[in-house]
């Protein structure tokens, strides 16, 4: 199987999880970047206000999203992207988090997904003083970007991905993740599914 996936990076507006302000994809054929995408986001109402903080951040402001979609608007175009893949992204548990507590504040179901932290990856496959981003990022030959910028940031996660995959000879991202002894965890239906597996395992 190739090293198919779509890495995903989210910026936010404020501290909610639900206040997505911009999306950067980029989806991995064979372990190659074959297409990328990405947009400002409207946050949910009651999560869209502005911290200053979080601009000095990301540079994006509110009168930036204005025009733009709001999430419950905009997601459709994100699952089409992204399609069935295994996601992947740096910290993964604050975006797939983003992508939860967005769709619970839009009163939205969260699509399904599987996905991989390249975070843990990194820490299993470098020797790095720090493992955020821009470090993990250089150790896998991808310099010279624009962190916090959702696009690179997510280009900056596929090349962790792909360059820990060769490293590692994985045949796939699932394979990858055995081999670094890291779990896929999941997201919407599959997070329900795979806990209601888990609990007659539990009770027994």
């Amino acid at each position: 199987m190739p090293i198919d996936f779509t890495a995903i990076d989210f910026e936010t507006a404020n501290a909610s999880a639900a206040s997505a302000c911009s999306v950067g994809m980029v989806k991995v054929r064979d372990g190659r970047v074959v297409d990328r995408a990405g947009w400002l986001i409207r946050p949910p109402f009651g999560h869209d206000g502005f911290n200053p903080w979080n601009t000095r951040i990301h540079g994006i402001r509110a009168e930036d999203v204005v025009d733009a979609l709001l999430w419950r608007d905009q997601l459709a175009d994100l699952v089409a992207f992204a399609g069935d893949d295994v996601l992947v992204a740096h910290n993964a548990g604050f975006d797939m988090g983003v992508i939860t507590a967005a769709c619970m504040a839009s009163e939205i179901e969260t699509p399904s997904y599987d996905y991989l932290c390249s975070l843990q990856l990194a820490r299993k496959t470098y020797h790095l003083d720090s493992y955020k981003l821009p470090v993990a990022a250089m150790a896998a030959g991808f310099e010279d970007f624009t962190h916090h910028d959702a696009l690179e940031d997510a280009a900056a996660c596929a090349a962790i991905v792909s360059h820990a995959a060769k490293r590692h000879e994985a045949e796939s991202v699932r394979h990858l993740a055995q081999i670094a002894s890291l779990r896929i965890r999941s997201i919407g239906a599959a997070a329900e599914a795979a806990a209601a597996v888990a609990r007659p395992m539990a009770l027994g």
